[in-house]
């Protein structure tokens, strides 16, 4: 099979792609991955040009990826500097990589999008030509689902890498006390506790979905997400077209919490849902009040799960507070193609000790979470 790559999803139709989607997860719909290209948060200005993988059949779209030629691994979150800059002292070229992932986005999902396991295993087996064809020293599927694991596991070649975040599980909570009554005692004051100091500078919330939002509240909400950059000296990701234009595209599936200290705005969180998920994505305040942060993005969004009776928070990469407040260790899968065949044995050394250590921390994690001994 010829791999068959697109530079824009505009040339590929909303309804084909979606409909090789298997659930409901936002992030990999047309109208998501779309608005970051057309908001021009994506292009070669950015070190991320589109270059997605497709296979069709018959005139047929029956299997795609979501894919990137990257000059640098920034905006990740599976981390691979350390290897660059092996390859840099080698003198070996690591860049431009093809990366298969949701830029900007630590979400496990979907990477091979097909109408059958057949078509997935078919695309998968064109890329390795398409490497060497195109100059590329490699490829990268990030944050893969269980589907993906399989397809990838079949095939030689690719290697696997663990790694840990931390989700939030709603075990049939009636409302926030009854998942409070199921720590114990000392975390369960310190939340309490926090949740109040947030309450006494008299800070209110307010719920609102895509549709309810103006272009004003859309700037207010922008300018709070530049701020968390600003304050590290970095330039966002996103730019203030992405909001709107997937505002537009897909207002059903956002959800933007607003901290108001009276009249006045003064912090927000971002957020999708999909399925039986809620997706903690961008927090920013634009002045500092004591505990904001973790009412802001962890209980007010654990309130939204439990009153809308959605299962799992996800609340992206990294951040060990999460852990205190009863987010737990999950194991994160992508998956790795090298060229070279020196970097290839290297990486997969790495790659073995890694595992036993990230699998050896999830379990020390899990015994440090705050719930009740049984």
């Amino acid at each position: 099979m010829s791999v068959h790559v697109v530079d824009s999803l505009s040339a590929v139709s909303a309804a084909d792609w979606d409909a090789l989607l298997p659930d409901q997860q936002p992030f990999l719909r047309h109208a998501f991955l779309s608005a970051l290209e057309d908001s021009a948060s994506l292009g070669a200005h950015s070190g991320w040009r589109a270059e997605h993988v497709l296979h069709e059949q018959a005139g047929q779209l029956v299997a795609a990826m979501p894919a990137y030629r990257k000059w640098h691994s920034y905006g990740e979150y599976v981390f691979d500097h350390g290897w660059a800059d092996a390859c840099r002292r080698a003198g070996i070229a690591y860049y431009p990589k093809l990366l298969a992932a949701v830029p900007f986005s630590p979400v496990s999902g979907a990477r091979i999008l097909a109408s059958s396991a057949q078509a997935g295993m078919t695309l998968l087996e064109g890329l390795p030509g398409y490497l060497h064809g195109q100059g590329l020293s490699s490829a990268h599927v990030n944050f893969t689902d269980p589907a993906a694991d399989t397809l990838l596991a079949e095939q030689d070649g690719w290697l696997q890498r663990y790694g840990c975040q931390y989700h939030w599980h709603n075990r049939g909570y009636r409302d926030f006390q009854d998942f409070l009554d199921a720590l114990s005692s000392r975390k369960r004051k310190q939340m309490r506790k926090e949740r109040e100091q947030v309450a006494g500078q008299g800070i209110e919330f307010e719920w609102l979905s895509g549709s309810q939002m103006s272009e004003a509240l859309w700037d207010f909400v922008y300018a709070c997400y530049a701020n968390t950059y600003a304050v590290r000296r970095q330039t966002p990701y996103l730019t203030r077209e992405f909001f709107s234009l997937l505002a537009e595209r897909m207002p059903e599936a956002i959800r933007v919490v607003l901290a108001r200290q009276g009249n006045r705005p003064v912090a927000m969180a971002f957020s999708l849902v999909g399925g039986d998920s809620f997706y903690g994505r961008y927090w920013g305040c634009l002045a500092e009040f004591d505990r904001l942060h973790f009412e802001t993005c962890f209980y007010q969004g654990m309130d939204y799960a439990i009153a809308h009776g959605l299962q799992r928070f996800d609340a992206g990469a990294q951040g060990e507070h999460k852990l205190i407040r009863g987010f737990e260790p999950q194991i994160t899968h992508s998956w790795h193609y090298l060229l070279h065949p020196g970097l290839k044995d290297a990486v997969a050394d790495f790659l073995e000790q890694e595992r036993v250590g990230v699998l050896a921390y999830a379990e020390d994690a899990r015994n440090a979470l705050p719930y009740r001994q049984a």
